[in-house]
C-alpha cells in the first residue's frame, strides 16, 4: 500500500464523500500554512538567545 492512497480514500477517509475528501493541495496548503505559522512565531517571540544557550553554550564546569 502506497503512502498517497492512505489518504486518497482507500484508508483513513474512506468514510467520507469523495467530494469531502482532502485532496493532495488541502495536504500541501496545511503544510504550508504551517510553516508560516512557525516562522511567523520565531519572528514574534525571537528565542535566539535561549535557542544558543540551551544547545550551543557548554555549560560552566561546577567548582
Amino acid at each position: 500500500m502506497a503512502i498517497g492512497s492512505a489518504a486518497s480514500g482507500s484508508g483513513l477517509f474512506k468514510f467520507l464523500r469523495p467530494g469531502l475528501r482532502p485532496q493532495s493541495t488541502d495536504i500541501t496548503a496545511a503544510a504550508t500554512w504551517g510553516v508560516a505559522a512557525a516562522a511567523s512565531a520565531l519572528w514574534l517571540i525571537q528565542p535566539f538567545d535561549w535557542i544558543k544557550k540551551q544547545f550551543l553554550d557548554k555549560p560552566e564546569p561546577e567548582k
